[in-house]
């Protein structure tokens, strides 16, 4: 279906991880490519005071070494890119720069922060040059149905 996938995942839940390198997986073509990406989002160096200078780097590796492992014990033949910055604009520009054809990441439940400064997922999908796939975890539907 898809000659190249951006697969977005942060490092909150496991089995979300897991699903969306699934999800990947099976959309991809045959001789197709995954690109599993997660960003270190930027911290201003003016609130860097309580955070050690190794703290970026730190995050960096461990977020590689988890999902290299994650997709090596999937059996999901991938490429690891970490990068750090704003999360929306590396994704779409990552897409944009392998010629991606899907983006594929996934949702949460919305608090008061994203009404007021809007989504990742908002904002990927408003600016992305590709189709984009939300992964909803299961019952989330009638979760965010409630809210309304």
């Amino acid at each position: 279906m898809y000659r190249t996938i951006i697969c977005a995942i942060g490092m909150g839940s496991r089995e979300t991880a897991n699903r969306l390198l699934r999800r990947a997986a099976a959309l991809v073509d045959e001789g197709g490519s995954i690109v599993v990406m997660h960003v270190v989002e930027n911290i201003p160096r003016r609130h860097l005071t309580d955070l050690p200078e190794e703290f970026e780097t730190a995050a960096i590796a461990e977020a590689e070494k988890k999902l290299v492992s994650l997709c090596k014990e999937l059996a999901i033949p991938a490429t690891v890119e970490i990068r750090v910055g704003v999360a929306a604009s590396l994704l779409v520009s990552a897409a944009r720069e392998k010629s991606a054809d899907l983006i594929l990441l996934s949702s949460h439940v919305a608090d008061i922060t994203d009404y007021v400064f809007s989504s990742i997922v908002e904002k990927v999908v408003r600016h992305a040059g590709c189709s984009v796939l939300i992964d909803r975890r299961p019952g989330q539907v009638e979760e965010d149905a409630t809210l309304f």
